[in-house]
């Protein structure tokens, strides 16, 4: 698959993904993409953002790829029940939180450090560091066994962010140009 060829959603995490965020930087780069917008990215409900991430695969064109930053990669992860039957074509998640992360951040729904309760019935890619300040890789390990993905380890890159240097994530691009042709 070729990113011409999907509709590419880009789902960020807690306070949304700002003008230097890969994703920021993605979505102005590639033409088929654009971010799910939350009614608000600083206080997340899962509730909420499952029912606008799966809002916006209904009103997808083409096949959907799903690429989430975050407690935006644990959105898509507890939504996999609600995406059965509907086009999208796989998932991308990079630096998913902890449970322990999660409970820590007041903000955050409590319902994001839930396990997800089934494996995601597309093909999916988790993309985790060895010192994320948001989890430890085990858990990342554990949350790719627990819904069906693989996982791809990126080294010591921090959370995976502006602050951790990843700005344009470059190295990022080829790893889901590459996920996409598998697709």
């Amino acid at each position: 698959m070729r990113t011409a060829d999907a509709d590419i959603l880009l789902v960020p995490g807690l306070g949304g993904s700002g003008p230097d965020h890969w994703q920021s930087r993605w979505a102005a780069k590639l033409p088929t993409s654009r971010i799910v917008a939350q009614d608000d990215f600083d206080r997340p409900d899962l509730a909420a953002w499952r029912a606008r991430l799966v809002e916006a695969v209904h009103a997808a064109s083409r096949p959907v790829v799903l690429v989430a930053h975050s407690v935006g990669a644990l959105a898509v992860a507890h939504s996999a029940e609600a995406l059965k039957g509907l086009p999208v074509a796989g998932a991308f998640l990079v630096a998913p939180p902890s449970p322990e992360a999660v409970a820590a951040l007041p903000a955050v729904d409590a319902a994001f450090a839930a396990d997800p309760l089934e494996k995601t019935p597309f093909p999916t890619l988790v993309v985790a560091s060895r010192n994320d300040v948001y989890s430890r890789y085990e858990d990342a390990e554990r949350l790719a066994n627990t819904i069906g993905a693989e996982l791809v380890d990126a080294g010591e890159s921090g959370h995976i962010n502006v602050d951790s240097g990843h700005g344009p994530w470059p190295e990022g691009l080829m790893r889901f140009a590459g996920f996409l042709k598998k697709l």
